[in-house]
């Protein structure tokens, strides 16, 4: 790889223009540090910059300045005081004739889809992480110099802003209309394959970095065309425009790892090396998709992240009508915007064709499976859940799933409840739902009694009973009955081994306890989140003799040594103590198993 003369430039912006200048130029690739400048053409006298805590559609505060250091103010070339005021925000004394230029540089290496990161192979930024807000002047236009100096000479650059004078790199300025829009527009930089397609006649654009040359393309865009052509026509007729100009995706596939954040002409998605399409010989085509398949994900993702741009970046709650980027923004309906997101994205996959009814159904038999395994779903309603994200679900710890249950999971099998009620009632589909309330809300923002009154327009009746039980309440929900009218074959098998003894486990030369479930065996039998599993011990068969001890390391061989004994004692490290366990072995526990049924009904629900 060739690499341009080693230099560290000041990224300088012309004082032309909008009233607001970013420069973003790389000081070290090895060091991971961008250095940044921002100009106020005209500042204010004592003028306030601030740095985000948060990033939209990630609900954590994640304190991005941190990762910010040697900052500074000048004006003429010479330095201003500048006083810090808070955790993430700075004031400088200024002379409001004259451009105001704060300079400092920032550590990028997170490689999420929700920060910064820079490396010798890539780099990746959200502009929550690099770009102060210049206080008072948020709503003015904003350009950000992007500067190609110090980088490998066939590096590329992808973001959705909207370009002003760019290379065929793609390095050079961009336009944003506010800092929202700033702020929602990731920029990816590196060496990546890209491609493109036409969705109902928007150009759309695939970028790939960390591929191998094994990579199918043809079959990712192809599929992905599938994907956004059935979604611009959920959303709108043939008369309706979809609200953005042009599509970006910006996929990073990596040896670990799975993502997505959505944004309003783009999205950020990471993918593992072995989930994205392969090459076959000549002629031969790919399997049928299966509900395991890497690649299966991975389009779920896609569907996802894609849906989201009509559902939560345009029409969102109605406390995201303006970002407080200083604080956290609590809401009760991420169970509608992700929920509802999450029934979408693999049904999206089944409407294209891209998998089949079984494999649809499969996935259905996850999340069914996964939302009763959760004993938080009788403690929280997955409207307490949307309003406690910022504390519980993005702060995932031992005793999480005993807390609290997944807005996503919940939330999506709400969704399909709604729709097969009005789908079995004959009176409308949650389709009908979700179109109304795009036209009657004109795409903005929407609160829980919008969704309520979309649904007796479309349902000719209240649905207030529903949404009091789904929403607020923690019972389980009717999705089995209502699957079982929609034409579904509902089966219960016996349940996996740590699923039956209340247990999340992870299995290599012991059993490592994550998770110690409300209620089950190993709860009552005085087991800890953070046990090392290391053994089981059995009564002695004879009076007098020894008992019988084994080592174990996955949960398997304790099934294997216990045989048809129902007790046991399971020996586990902790706090480097030994302890011993009596365990009674749990009477049998059932899980869903989830196949097609009447044809005829599921193509009128699928189809």
């Amino acid at each position: 790889m060739t690499t341009a003369a080693p230099r560290t430039p000041r990224p300088k912006t012309k004082t032309t223009g909008p009233g607001v200048l970013f420069g973003v130029a790389v000081k070290s690739l090895e060091a991971h540090l961008f250095t940044v400048s921002v100009t106020v053409k005209q500042p204010a006298k004592q003028q306030r910059v601030s740095l985000p805590v948060w990033i939209p559609g990630s609900y954590l505060v994640r304190e991005f300045a941190q990762h910010l250091q040697h900052m500074q103010a000048s004006q003429g070339g010479q330095p201003v005081p500048l006083r810090q005021l808070n955790k993430n925000t700075w004031q400088a004394e200024a002379d409001t004739t004259k451009p105001l230029c704060f300079t400092y540089e920032v550590y990028a290496f997170d490689a999420s889809v929700r920060t910064a990161f820079l490396d010798t192979t890539r780099g990746f930024f959200n502009a929550t992480s690099l770009c102060l807000r210049v206080l008072g002047q948020e709503d003015a236009p904003q350009a950000i110099d992007i500067h190609a100096a110090n980088l490998p000479t066939d590096w590329q650059l992808a973001t959705g802003l909207a370009p002003k004078k760019v290379a065929p790199s793609g390095f050079g300025r961009y336009l944003a209309a506010n800092y929202d829009e700033l702020a929602d527009c990731p920029v990816e930089m590196g060496t990546f394959w890209s491609g493109s397609f036409a969705a109902r006649g928007i150009p759309h654009r695939f970028i790939v970095g960390g591929a191998g040359a094994w990579f199918d393309s043809e079959r990712l865009l192809a599929d992905a065309q599938r994907i956004c052509e059935a979604q611009i026509d959920f959303w709108h007729s043939s008369k309706d425009k979809a609200p953005f100009k042009n599509y970006l995706f910006m996929l990073h596939a990596s040896g670990e790892g799975y993502g997505g954040l959505e944004h309003r002409n783009s999205t950020a998605l990471i993918c593992q090396r072995t989930d994205l399409p392969q090459k076959l010989p000549a002629g031969e085509k790919p399997p049928a998709l299966k509900a395991t398949d890497g690649y299966t994900t991975l389009l779920g993702l896609i569907s996802h992240e894609y849906f989201h741009t009509w559902n939560v970046k345009r029409m969102r709650p109605a406390e995201f009508k303006r970002y407080d980027y200083d604080r956290e923004n609590h809401t009760e309906l991420l169970w509608f915007f992700e929920g509802f997101t999450s029934y979408y994205d693999d049904l999206f996959l089944r409407r294209t064709g891209l998998i089949n009814d079984t494999t649809y159904l499969h996935l259905v038999m996850k999340t069914v499976n996964q939302v009763e395994q959760t004993p938080g779903q009788r403690v929280q309603s997955v409207a307490q859940a949307s309003f406690d994200a910022w504390l519980k679900y993005y702060r995932i710890q031992e005793n999480s799933p005993n807390a609290t249950v997944s807005y996503y999971t919940k939330g999506a099998l709400l969704a399909m409840c709604l729709d097969l009620t009005l789908r079995d009632e004959g009176r409308g589909t949650l389709d009908d739902v979700m179109r109304d309330l795009w036209i009657r809300g004109k795409g903005g923002p929407i609160r829980e009694s919008d969704v309520a009154q979309a649904l007796k327009r479309v349902g000719k009746r209240a649905f207030s009973q529903e949404l009091g039980e789904w929403v607020h309440g923690t019972a389980s929900l009717p999705v089995l009955n209502l699957l079982e009218k929609a034409g579904t074959n509902v089966q219960h098998d016996k349940a996996p081994l740590a699923q039956q003894l209340g247990l999340r486990v992870t299995e290599g030369s012991s059993i490592q306890l994550k998770n110690v479930l409300r209620g089950g065996a190993a709860e009552s039998a005085g087991m800890a989140a953070g046990d090392e599993w290391l053994g089981v011990e059995f009564a002695p068969t004879k009076r007098g003799g020894a008992p019988e001890a084994w080592r174990v390391a996955k949960l398997d061989e304790v099934n294997l040594l216990r045989g048809q004994r129902n007790r046991l004692t399971a020996i586990v490290a902790r706090d480097k103590r030994l302890l011993r366990c009596e365990l009674d072995w749990p009477a049998s526990v059932q899980a869903v198993k989830l196949s097609p049924g009447n044809a005829t009904q599921l193509a009128r629900w699928l189809a």
